[in-house]
Protein backbone atom coordinates (compact mmCIF):
# COMPACT_ATOMS: atom_id res chain seq x y z
CA UNK A 1 0.00 0.00 0.00
CA UNK A 2 1.35 3.39 -0.70
CA UNK A 3 2.31 5.68 1.91
CA UNK A 4 0.79 9.51 2.16
CA UNK A 5 3.23 10.58 5.04
CA UNK A 6 3.64 14.27 6.52
CA UNK A 7 5.86 14.96 9.48
CA UNK A 8 4.46 15.31 13.03
CA UNK A 9 4.46 18.24 15.28
CA UNK A 10 7.81 18.97 17.59
CA UNK A 11 7.18 18.43 21.18
CA UNK A 12 7.65 22.73 21.65
CA UNK A 13 5.49 24.38 19.50
CA UNK A 14 6.38 27.11 17.18
CA UNK A 15 5.47 30.57 18.21
CA UNK A 16 4.82 31.33 14.79
CA UNK A 17 1.64 28.84 15.13
CA UNK A 18 -1.82 30.66 15.19
CA UNK A 19 -4.06 29.18 18.21
CA UNK A 20 -5.30 25.64 18.61
CA UNK A 21 -8.93 27.05 17.75
CA UNK A 22 -7.97 28.89 14.76
CA UNK A 23 -9.06 27.73 11.09
CA UNK A 24 -6.40 26.07 8.92
CA UNK A 25 -6.79 24.75 5.88
CA UNK A 26 -6.52 21.24 5.57
CA UNK A 27 -4.17 19.22 4.32
CA UNK A 28 -3.24 19.03 0.35
CA UNK A 29 -5.14 16.20 -0.98
CA UNK A 30 -8.68 16.90 0.20
CA UNK A 31 -9.96 14.69 2.65
CA UNK A 32 -6.99 13.06 3.50
CA UNK A 33 -5.99 13.60 7.26
CA UNK A 34 -9.38 14.68 8.23
CA UNK A 35 -9.60 14.65 11.69
CA UNK A 36 -13.01 13.46 12.36
CA UNK A 37 -13.12 11.54 8.99
CA UNK A 38 -9.73 9.52 10.81
CA UNK A 39 -11.90 9.22 13.56
CA UNK A 40 -14.99 7.60 11.55
CA UNK A 41 -12.29 5.17 9.21
CA UNK A 42 -10.52 3.30 12.34
CA UNK A 43 -14.22 3.14 14.09
CA UNK A 44 -15.08 0.86 12.06
CA UNK A 45 -11.83 -1.05 12.11
CA UNK A 46 -12.04 -1.40 16.18
CA UNK A 47 -15.56 -2.01 16.00
CA UNK A 48 -14.71 -5.00 13.82
CA UNK A 49 -12.73 -6.18 16.28
CA UNK A 50 -14.34 -5.26 19.39
CA UNK A 51 -18.03 -7.04 18.36
CA UNK A 52 -15.84 -10.10 17.34
CA UNK A 53 -14.86 -10.21 21.21
CA UNK A 54 -18.30 -11.30 22.60
CA UNK A 55 -20.39 -12.01 18.99
CA UNK A 56 -18.23 -15.53 18.80
CA UNK A 57 -19.31 -17.19 22.05
CA UNK A 58 -23.31 -16.97 20.75
CA UNK A 59 -22.45 -19.21 17.90
CA UNK A 60 -19.54 -21.87 20.02
CA UNK A 61 -22.75 -24.05 20.30
CA UNK A 62 -23.47 -24.43 17.07
CA UNK A 63 -20.24 -24.80 15.63
CA UNK A 64 -19.67 -27.44 18.61
CA UNK A 65 -22.57 -29.12 17.06
CA UNK A 66 -22.32 -28.65 13.60
CA UNK A 67 -18.42 -29.59 13.22
CA UNK A 68 -18.76 -32.25 15.45
CA UNK A 69 -15.93 -30.26 18.34
CA UNK A 70 -14.84 -31.08 21.72
CA UNK A 71 -15.52 -28.76 24.57
CA UNK A 72 -11.83 -28.62 24.70
CA UNK A 73 -11.87 -27.46 20.84
CA UNK A 74 -14.56 -24.85 21.50
CA UNK A 75 -12.82 -23.19 23.86
CA UNK A 76 -9.91 -23.11 22.00
CA UNK A 77 -12.21 -21.33 19.75
CA UNK A 78 -11.98 -17.96 22.04
CA UNK A 79 -8.41 -19.21 23.34
CA UNK A 80 -6.59 -19.36 20.29
CA UNK A 81 -8.19 -15.66 19.61
CA UNK A 82 -7.26 -14.23 23.54
CA UNK A 83 -3.50 -15.35 23.12
CA UNK A 84 -2.76 -14.33 19.68
CA UNK A 85 -4.30 -11.00 20.43
CA UNK A 86 -2.40 -10.77 23.71
CA UNK A 87 1.20 -11.95 23.25
CA UNK A 88 1.22 -9.19 19.88
CA UNK A 89 0.09 -6.04 20.65
CA UNK A 90 3.51 -4.45 21.79
CA UNK A 91 4.59 -5.93 18.85
CA UNK A 92 2.11 -4.85 16.61
CA UNK A 93 2.15 -1.48 18.11
CA UNK A 94 5.99 -1.24 17.14
CA UNK A 95 5.31 -2.46 13.48
CA UNK A 96 2.74 0.76 13.31
CA UNK A 97 5.98 3.35 15.00
CA UNK A 98 8.45 1.41 12.19
CA UNK A 99 6.56 1.28 8.89
CA UNK A 100 3.38 4.07 9.60
CA UNK A 101 0.29 3.81 11.52
CA UNK A 102 -1.61 3.60 8.38
CA UNK A 103 -0.33 0.83 6.56
CA UNK A 104 -0.24 -1.14 9.94
CA UNK A 105 -3.74 -0.35 10.40
CA UNK A 106 -5.15 -1.18 6.89
CA UNK A 107 -3.23 -4.29 6.73
CA UNK A 108 -5.16 -5.42 9.73
CA UNK A 109 -8.19 -5.08 8.34
CA UNK A 110 -7.71 -6.74 5.57
CA UNK A 111 -6.04 -9.66 7.23
CA UNK A 112 -8.97 -9.83 9.85
CA UNK A 113 -11.77 -9.67 6.69
CA UNK A 114 -10.16 -12.50 5.11
CA UNK A 115 -9.57 -14.48 8.16
CA UNK A 116 -13.20 -14.20 8.77
CA UNK A 117 -14.39 -15.10 5.67
CA UNK A 118 -12.37 -17.92 5.93
CA UNK A 119 -13.52 -19.73 8.95
CA UNK A 120 -17.13 -18.65 7.33
CA UNK A 121 -15.47 -21.04 4.24
CA UNK A 122 -14.45 -24.07 6.42
CA UNK A 123 -15.19 -26.72 7.59
CA UNK A 124 -12.81 -28.61 9.49
CA UNK A 125 -12.55 -27.84 14.03
CA UNK A 126 -9.03 -26.69 13.23
CA UNK A 127 -8.99 -24.79 10.73
CA UNK A 128 -11.18 -22.82 12.78
CA UNK A 129 -9.44 -22.34 15.36
CA UNK A 130 -6.10 -21.85 12.87
CA UNK A 131 -8.15 -18.69 11.74
CA UNK A 132 -8.94 -17.63 14.99
CA UNK A 133 -5.22 -17.58 15.74
CA UNK A 134 -4.53 -15.22 12.32
CA UNK A 135 -7.69 -13.23 13.28
CA UNK A 136 -6.37 -12.39 16.45
CA UNK A 137 -2.32 -11.36 15.11
CA UNK A 138 -4.66 -9.11 12.54
CA UNK A 139 -6.68 -7.75 15.86
CA UNK A 140 -3.44 -7.12 17.30
CA UNK A 141 -2.37 -4.87 14.04
CA UNK A 142 -5.01 -2.32 13.76
CA UNK A 143 -5.90 -1.88 17.36
CA UNK A 144 -2.86 0.30 18.41
CA UNK A 145 -3.04 1.59 15.03
CA UNK A 146 -5.65 3.51 15.71
CA UNK A 147 -4.75 4.91 18.68
CA UNK A 148 -1.35 5.74 16.77
CA UNK A 149 -4.06 7.28 14.35
CA UNK A 150 -6.04 9.52 16.57
CA UNK A 151 -2.66 10.74 18.61
CA UNK A 152 -0.78 11.78 15.89
CA UNK A 153 -4.13 13.02 13.95
CA UNK A 154 -5.52 15.02 16.52
CA UNK A 155 -4.15 18.36 18.52
CA UNK A 156 -4.23 17.86 22.37
CA UNK A 157 -7.20 19.98 22.82
CA UNK A 158 -9.72 17.74 21.08
CA UNK A 159 -8.00 14.36 21.56
CA UNK A 160 -9.72 13.25 24.43
CA UNK A 161 -12.92 13.77 22.37
CA UNK A 162 -11.88 12.08 20.45
CA UNK A 163 -11.28 9.29 22.47
CA UNK A 164 -14.56 9.42 24.45
CA UNK A 165 -15.99 8.98 20.42
CA UNK A 166 -13.74 5.86 20.25
CA UNK A 167 -14.48 4.46 23.71
CA UNK A 168 -18.35 4.57 22.95
CA UNK A 169 -17.85 2.66 19.82
CA UNK A 170 -15.88 -0.15 21.48
CA UNK A 171 -18.13 -0.18 24.72
CA UNK A 172 -21.56 -0.11 21.84
CA UNK A 173 -19.62 -3.10 19.90
CA UNK A 174 -18.50 -5.12 22.67
CA UNK A 175 -22.30 -5.24 24.28
CA UNK A 176 -23.49 -5.91 21.19
CA UNK A 177 -21.95 -8.76 20.42
CA UNK A 178 -24.45 -10.60 21.96
CA UNK A 179 -27.47 -9.15 20.73
CA UNK A 180 -25.91 -9.47 17.23
CA UNK A 181 -24.51 -13.12 17.60
CA UNK A 182 -28.10 -14.28 18.69
CA UNK A 183 -29.85 -12.96 15.91
CA UNK A 184 -27.62 -14.20 12.94
CA UNK A 185 -27.27 -17.47 15.01
CA UNK A 186 -31.21 -18.10 15.21
CA UNK A 187 -32.14 -16.49 11.80
CA UNK A 188 -29.23 -17.60 9.47
CA UNK A 189 -26.17 -19.84 10.88
CA UNK A 190 -23.11 -19.79 12.70
CA UNK A 191 -21.16 -18.82 9.79
CA UNK A 192 -22.96 -15.44 9.12
CA UNK A 193 -21.20 -14.51 12.80
CA UNK A 194 -17.89 -14.01 10.91
CA UNK A 195 -19.43 -12.97 7.57
CA UNK A 196 -20.63 -10.07 8.50
CA UNK A 197 -16.75 -9.01 9.53
CA UNK A 198 -16.31 -9.02 5.20
CA UNK A 199 -18.56 -5.84 4.68
CA UNK A 200 -17.37 -3.60 7.80
CA UNK A 201 -13.52 -4.43 6.70
CA UNK A 202 -14.67 -3.31 3.07
CA UNK A 203 -15.94 -0.42 4.02
CA UNK A 204 -12.86 0.63 6.32
CA UNK A 205 -10.28 -0.29 3.56
CA UNK A 206 -11.80 1.86 1.47
CA UNK A 207 -12.13 4.78 4.14
CA UNK A 208 -8.75 4.31 4.89
CA UNK A 209 -7.11 4.18 1.63
CA UNK A 210 -8.76 8.06 0.58
CA UNK A 211 -8.20 9.54 4.75
CA UNK A 212 -6.02 8.10 6.74
CA UNK A 213 -2.51 9.81 6.76
CA UNK A 214 0.64 9.11 8.39
CA UNK A 215 2.66 11.32 10.78
CA UNK A 216 6.10 10.00 11.28
CA UNK A 217 8.39 11.34 13.28
CA UNK A 218 11.61 11.92 12.29
CA UNK A 219 12.85 10.10 15.39
CA UNK A 220 11.36 6.84 14.11
CA UNK A 221 12.26 3.89 14.68
CA UNK A 222 14.77 2.27 12.38
CA UNK A 223 15.34 -1.13 13.64
CA UNK A 224 13.44 -4.28 15.16
CA UNK A 225 14.33 -5.31 18.98
CA UNK A 226 14.31 -9.46 17.48
CA UNK A 227 15.44 -10.68 21.02
CA UNK A 228 12.87 -7.90 23.22
CA UNK A 229 10.15 -9.70 20.69
CA UNK A 230 11.04 -13.10 21.33
CA UNK A 231 11.07 -12.49 25.54
CA UNK A 232 8.25 -10.61 25.50
CA UNK A 233 6.01 -13.17 23.60
CA UNK A 234 7.45 -15.68 25.62
CA UNK A 235 6.39 -13.88 28.57
CA UNK A 236 2.92 -12.92 27.32
CA UNK A 237 2.38 -16.45 26.21
CA UNK A 238 2.97 -17.75 29.33
CA UNK A 239 1.51 -15.48 31.65
CA UNK A 240 -1.93 -15.86 29.99
CA UNK A 241 -1.63 -19.51 29.23
CA UNK A 242 -1.30 -19.79 33.17
CA UNK A 243 -4.44 -17.76 33.70
CA UNK A 244 -6.17 -19.41 31.11
CA UNK A 245 -5.41 -23.27 32.65
CA UNK A 246 -5.75 -22.19 36.13
CA UNK A 247 -9.49 -22.90 37.01
CA UNK A 248 -8.72 -26.58 35.18
CA UNK A 249 -5.14 -27.26 36.61
CA UNK A 250 -5.60 -25.13 39.94
CA UNK A 251 -3.49 -21.86 40.77
CA UNK A 252 -1.61 -24.19 43.42
CA UNK A 253 -0.76 -27.06 40.24
CA UNK A 254 2.88 -27.22 38.90
CA UNK A 255 1.89 -26.56 35.83
CA UNK A 256 0.43 -23.67 36.64
CA UNK A 257 3.63 -22.22 39.00
CA UNK A 258 5.77 -23.58 36.03
CA UNK A 259 4.26 -21.15 33.68
CA UNK A 260 3.89 -18.40 35.81
CA UNK A 261 7.51 -18.86 36.78
CA UNK A 262 8.62 -19.08 33.27
CA UNK A 263 6.49 -15.55 32.77
CA UNK A 264 8.52 -13.98 35.65
CA UNK A 265 11.52 -15.10 34.15
CA UNK A 266 11.08 -14.25 30.93
CA UNK A 267 9.83 -10.26 31.71
CA UNK A 268 12.83 -10.31 34.24
CA UNK A 269 15.60 -11.14 30.52
CA UNK A 270 13.43 -8.56 28.78
CA UNK A 271 13.57 -5.69 31.41
CA UNK A 272 17.46 -6.16 30.94
CA UNK A 273 17.77 -6.70 27.64
CA UNK A 274 15.56 -3.69 26.94
CA UNK A 275 17.69 -1.78 29.10
CA UNK A 276 20.76 -2.38 26.75
CA UNK A 277 19.32 -2.36 23.26
CA UNK A 278 19.79 0.88 20.50
CA UNK A 279 15.87 0.50 19.84
CA UNK A 280 14.40 -1.79 22.26
CA UNK A 281 10.86 -2.73 22.19
CA UNK A 282 9.41 -1.22 24.69
CA UNK A 283 11.20 1.85 26.20
CA UNK A 284 11.41 1.56 29.64
CA UNK A 285 11.98 5.07 29.87
CA UNK A 286 8.01 5.77 29.34
CA UNK A 287 8.02 4.48 32.75
CA UNK A 288 9.44 7.26 34.30
CA UNK A 289 6.65 8.86 33.65
CA UNK A 290 4.61 7.76 36.74
CA UNK A 291 0.96 9.07 35.19
CA UNK A 292 2.03 6.68 32.46
CA UNK A 293 2.55 4.17 34.67
CA UNK A 294 -0.56 4.55 36.89
CA UNK A 295 -2.59 4.31 33.74
CA UNK A 296 -1.24 1.13 32.66
CA UNK A 297 -2.26 0.00 36.43
CA UNK A 298 -5.69 1.31 36.27
CA UNK A 299 -6.27 -0.21 32.96
CA UNK A 300 -5.36 -3.77 34.26
CA UNK A 301 -7.53 -3.04 37.59
CA UNK A 302 -10.18 -1.79 35.51
CA UNK A 303 -10.38 -4.46 33.16
CA UNK A 304 -10.20 -7.08 36.31
CA UNK A 305 -13.06 -5.79 37.88
CA UNK A 306 -15.46 -5.10 34.85
CA UNK A 307 -14.57 -8.12 32.39
CA UNK A 308 -14.02 -10.46 35.41
CA UNK A 309 -17.14 -9.40 37.30
CA UNK A 310 -19.58 -9.31 34.46
CA UNK A 311 -18.38 -12.07 33.05
CA UNK A 312 -20.62 -14.13 35.36
CA UNK A 313 -23.77 -11.96 33.96
CA UNK A 314 -24.63 -14.05 30.75
CA UNK A 315 -24.90 -16.94 33.03
CA UNK A 316 -26.93 -15.48 35.68
CA UNK A 317 -29.44 -13.83 32.69
CA UNK A 318 -29.77 -17.03 30.47
CA UNK A 319 -29.15 -19.97 32.84
CA UNK A 320 -30.74 -18.65 36.01
CA UNK A 321 -33.49 -16.36 34.42
CA UNK A 322 -33.79 -18.21 31.49
CA UNK A 323 -33.52 -15.50 29.08
CA UNK A 324 -32.75 -16.44 25.57
CA UNK A 325 -28.96 -15.01 23.98
CA UNK A 326 -30.98 -12.01 22.43
CA UNK A 327 -32.86 -11.19 25.33
CA UNK A 328 -30.06 -11.36 27.83
CA UNK A 329 -27.91 -8.87 25.62
CA UNK A 330 -31.19 -6.62 25.12
CA UNK A 331 -30.98 -6.30 29.53
CA UNK A 332 -27.57 -5.67 29.04
CA UNK A 333 -28.52 -2.33 26.77
CA UNK A 334 -28.31 0.48 29.66
CA UNK A 335 -24.60 -0.08 29.95
CA UNK A 336 -24.03 -0.16 26.35
CA UNK A 337 -26.26 2.94 26.46
CA UNK A 338 -24.53 5.19 29.20
CA UNK A 339 -20.92 4.38 27.82
CA UNK A 340 -22.25 5.85 24.59
CA UNK A 341 -23.66 8.70 26.23
CA UNK A 342 -21.15 9.08 28.93
CA UNK A 343 -18.47 8.31 26.61
CA UNK A 344 -17.61 11.77 24.56
CA UNK A 345 -19.14 13.54 27.51
CA UNK A 346 -16.47 12.13 29.53
CA UNK A 347 -13.96 13.17 26.54
CA UNK A 348 -14.42 16.72 27.29
CA UNK A 349 -14.87 16.99 31.01
CA UNK A 350 -11.38 15.74 30.92
CA UNK A 351 -10.10 17.87 28.22
CA UNK A 352 -11.33 20.82 30.88
CA UNK A 353 -10.21 19.84 34.08
CA UNK A 354 -7.76 16.95 32.98
CA UNK A 355 -8.12 13.22 34.37
CA UNK A 356 -7.47 12.60 37.56
CA UNK A 357 -10.84 14.13 39.23
CA UNK A 358 -12.71 12.09 36.54
CA UNK A 359 -10.93 8.80 36.76
CA UNK A 360 -11.08 8.62 40.62
CA UNK A 361 -14.99 9.98 40.80
CA UNK A 362 -15.68 7.07 37.69
CA UNK A 363 -13.76 3.86 39.75
CA UNK A 364 -15.66 5.07 42.83
CA UNK A 365 -18.92 4.70 40.88
CA UNK A 366 -18.24 1.29 39.42
CA UNK A 367 -17.01 0.35 43.11
CA UNK A 368 -20.30 1.32 44.06
CA UNK A 369 -21.99 -0.21 41.03
CA UNK A 370 -20.72 -3.43 41.14
CA UNK A 371 -21.11 -4.20 45.13
CA UNK A 372 -24.96 -2.99 43.80
CA UNK A 373 -24.72 -6.34 41.11
CA UNK A 374 -23.46 -8.50 44.30
CA UNK A 375 -27.16 -7.95 45.49
CA UNK A 376 -29.01 -9.56 42.75
CA UNK A 377 -30.91 -12.33 42.92
CA UNK A 378 -33.43 -15.02 41.25
CA UNK A 379 -36.14 -12.46 42.01
CA UNK A 380 -34.30 -9.02 40.92
CA UNK A 381 -36.47 -7.79 38.19
CA UNK A 382 -35.53 -5.79 34.47
CA UNK A 383 -35.71 -2.59 36.57
CA UNK A 384 -32.97 -3.36 39.25
CA UNK A 385 -30.54 -4.79 37.14
CA UNK A 386 -30.94 -2.16 34.27
CA UNK A 387 -30.22 0.25 37.26
CA UNK A 388 -27.23 -1.08 38.15
CA UNK A 389 -26.35 -1.97 34.38
CA UNK A 390 -26.73 1.62 33.98
CA UNK A 391 -24.44 3.05 36.96
CA UNK A 392 -21.56 0.65 35.79
CA UNK A 393 -21.40 2.35 32.17
CA UNK A 394 -21.34 5.58 34.10
CA UNK A 395 -18.34 4.61 35.52
CA UNK A 396 -16.56 2.73 32.99
CA UNK A 397 -17.03 5.49 30.20
CA UNK A 398 -14.71 7.55 31.83
CA UNK A 399 -12.01 5.52 32.63
CA UNK A 400 -12.04 3.88 28.78
CA UNK A 401 -11.38 7.44 27.73
CA UNK A 402 -9.05 8.97 30.56
CA UNK A 403 -7.17 5.95 31.05
CA UNK A 404 -6.50 5.59 27.40
CA UNK A 405 -5.02 9.57 27.04
CA UNK A 406 -3.22 9.00 30.43
CA UNK A 407 -1.40 6.31 28.49
CA UNK A 408 -1.23 7.50 25.07
CA UNK A 409 -1.06 10.97 25.83
CA UNK A 410 2.51 10.76 28.39
CA UNK A 411 4.14 8.31 25.46
CA UNK A 412 6.39 10.53 23.13
CA UNK A 413 4.36 10.36 19.47
CA UNK A 414 7.37 8.73 18.34
CA UNK A 415 5.89 5.47 20.75
CA UNK A 416 2.86 5.97 19.88
CA UNK A 417 2.09 2.84 18.47
CA UNK A 418 3.68 1.20 21.62
CA UNK A 419 1.84 2.77 24.27
CA UNK A 420 -1.66 2.14 21.84
CA UNK A 421 -0.45 -1.99 21.98
CA UNK A 422 -0.10 -1.17 25.87
CA UNK A 423 -2.94 -0.16 26.75
CA UNK A 424 -4.59 -3.24 25.16
CA UNK A 425 -2.44 -5.21 26.31
CA UNK A 426 -3.28 -3.86 29.68
CA UNK A 427 -6.75 -4.65 29.41
CA UNK A 428 -6.74 -7.93 28.04
CA UNK A 429 -4.26 -8.98 31.02
CA UNK A 430 -6.37 -6.96 33.32
CA UNK A 431 -9.74 -9.40 31.84
CA UNK A 432 -7.84 -12.24 31.33
CA UNK A 433 -6.83 -12.02 35.29
CA UNK A 434 -10.44 -10.76 36.34
CA UNK A 435 -12.25 -13.59 34.72
CA UNK A 436 -9.82 -16.24 36.16
CA UNK A 437 -9.22 -15.10 39.56
CA UNK A 438 -13.23 -14.33 40.27
CA UNK A 439 -13.88 -17.60 39.00
CA UNK A 440 -11.61 -19.20 41.50
CA UNK A 441 -12.89 -16.93 43.80
CA UNK A 442 -16.41 -18.24 42.67
CA UNK A 443 -16.33 -21.92 42.13
CA UNK A 444 -15.00 -22.06 45.92
CA UNK A 445 -17.91 -20.25 47.17
CA UNK A 446 -20.55 -22.53 45.34
CA UNK A 447 -18.63 -25.58 46.33
CA UNK A 448 -18.70 -24.52 50.09
CA UNK A 449 -22.56 -23.24 49.36
CA UNK A 450 -23.40 -26.24 47.74
CA UNK A 451 -23.04 -28.64 50.72
CA UNK A 452 -24.46 -26.64 53.49
CA UNK A 453 -27.66 -25.48 51.05
CA UNK A 454 -27.86 -28.82 50.23
CA UNK A 455 -27.98 -30.20 53.73
CA UNK A 456 -30.09 -27.84 54.46
CA UNK A 457 -32.84 -28.49 52.05
CA UNK A 458 -32.97 -31.99 54.00
CA UNK A 459 -31.90 -33.53 50.48
CA UNK A 460 -30.44 -37.16 50.48
CA UNK A 461 -26.58 -37.12 50.02
CA UNK A 462 -25.63 -37.71 46.49
CA UNK A 463 -22.67 -40.26 45.09
CA UNK A 464 -19.45 -38.17 45.28
CA UNK A 465 -19.50 -38.43 41.77
CA UNK A 466 -22.99 -36.89 41.14
CA UNK A 467 -21.97 -34.28 43.76
CA UNK A 468 -18.93 -33.02 41.50
CA UNK A 469 -21.11 -33.03 38.31
CA UNK A 470 -23.96 -30.94 39.69
CA UNK A 471 -21.23 -28.55 41.47
CA UNK A 472 -19.66 -28.12 38.19
CA UNK A 473 -23.27 -27.20 36.80
CA UNK A 474 -23.79 -24.64 39.67
CA UNK A 475 -20.85 -23.10 38.74
CA UNK A 476 -22.45 -21.87 35.72
CA UNK A 477 -25.86 -21.59 37.37
CA UNK A 478 -27.43 -24.58 35.20
CA UNK A 479 -29.63 -26.74 36.99
CA UNK A 480 -29.67 -29.72 34.78
CA UNK A 481 -33.33 -31.47 33.37
CA UNK A 482 -34.25 -33.96 36.60
CA UNK A 483 -35.49 -37.43 36.26
CA UNK A 484 -38.81 -37.69 35.69
CA UNK A 485 -39.02 -40.21 38.53
CA UNK A 486 -38.35 -37.75 40.96
CA UNK A 487 -40.97 -35.28 42.82
CA UNK A 488 -41.40 -31.99 41.51
CA UNK A 489 -40.90 -30.45 44.78
CA UNK A 490 -37.41 -32.18 45.59
CA UNK A 491 -36.77 -31.19 41.82
CA UNK A 492 -37.73 -27.82 43.25
CA UNK A 493 -35.23 -27.87 46.03
CA UNK A 494 -32.48 -29.08 44.17
CA UNK A 495 -32.66 -26.50 41.39
CA UNK A 496 -32.73 -23.87 44.35
CA UNK A 497 -29.56 -25.08 45.61
CA UNK A 498 -27.99 -24.85 42.27
CA UNK A 499 -29.32 -21.42 41.48
CA UNK A 500 -28.50 -20.40 45.14
CA UNK A 501 -25.04 -21.54 45.01
CA UNK A 502 -24.52 -20.16 42.20
CA UNK A 503 -25.98 -16.68 43.00
CA UNK A 504 -23.75 -16.94 45.91
CA UNK A 505 -20.31 -17.32 44.32
CA UNK A 506 -21.73 -14.20 41.92
CA UNK A 507 -22.28 -11.94 44.72
CA UNK A 508 -18.60 -12.78 46.01
CA UNK A 509 -17.29 -12.17 43.12
CA UNK A 510 -18.50 -8.69 42.30
CA UNK A 511 -17.72 -8.00 45.92
CA UNK A 512 -14.34 -8.74 44.95
CA UNK A 513 -14.76 -6.98 41.95
CA UNK A 514 -15.86 -4.00 43.96
CA UNK A 515 -12.48 -3.40 46.18
CA UNK A 516 -10.85 -3.85 43.05
CA UNK A 517 -12.60 -0.74 41.63
CA UNK A 518 -12.10 0.91 44.73
CA UNK A 519 -8.18 0.12 44.56
CA UNK A 520 -8.16 1.50 41.03
CA UNK A 521 -9.72 4.37 42.57
CA UNK A 522 -6.43 5.12 44.61
CA UNK A 523 -4.19 4.52 42.10
CA UNK A 524 -5.81 7.27 39.78
CA UNK A 525 -4.74 9.69 42.25
CA UNK A 526 -1.78 9.32 40.42
CA UNK A 527 -2.66 10.48 36.49
CA UNK A 528 -2.62 13.74 34.80
CA UNK A 529 -2.89 14.92 31.98
CA UNK A 530 -0.53 13.99 28.75
CA UNK A 531 2.28 16.40 28.66
CA UNK A 532 4.24 14.89 25.46
CA UNK A 533 4.02 16.10 22.08
CA UNK A 534 0.32 15.77 20.38
CA UNK A 535 -0.40 15.81 16.60
CA UNK A 536 -0.63 18.45 14.28
CA UNK A 537 -2.68 21.72 15.36
CA UNK A 538 -5.33 21.84 12.58
CA UNK A 539 -9.08 22.80 13.19
CA UNK A 540 -11.26 20.47 13.72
Amino acid sequence: MSSDTTPAAKSAPDPSDPPPDAEIPGPRGGLRGHPWLTLVTVAFGVAMVALDGTIVAIANPAIREDLNASLADVQWITNGYLIALAVSLITAGKLGDRFGHRQTFLSGVVGFALSSAAIGFVDDIALVIAFRVLQGLCGALLMPAALGLLRATFPAEKLNSALGIWGAVIGASTAAGPIVGGFLVEHYNWESVFFINVPVGALALGMGLAILRDHLPAEAPRSFDIPGILLLSTAMFCLIWAIIKAPEWQWGDQRTLLFLGGSILAFVFFVLWERRAAEPLLPLSMFRSIPLAAGTVLMVLMAFGFIGGIFFVTFFLQNVNGLSPVDSGLRLLPLTAMMIVASPLAGTVITRIGPRVPLVSAMLIAGVALFGLSTLDKDSGAAVTSFWFAVLGLGLAPVMVGATEVIVGNAPLRHAGVAGGLQQAAMQVGGSLGTAVLGAVMAGRVNREFDERWSDAGLDPLPPQREEQLKGLAELGVAPEWSKEIPQAIAQKMTGVVHGSFISGMSLAFVCAGGIALAAACVALLTKRGSNDSGPSVHV
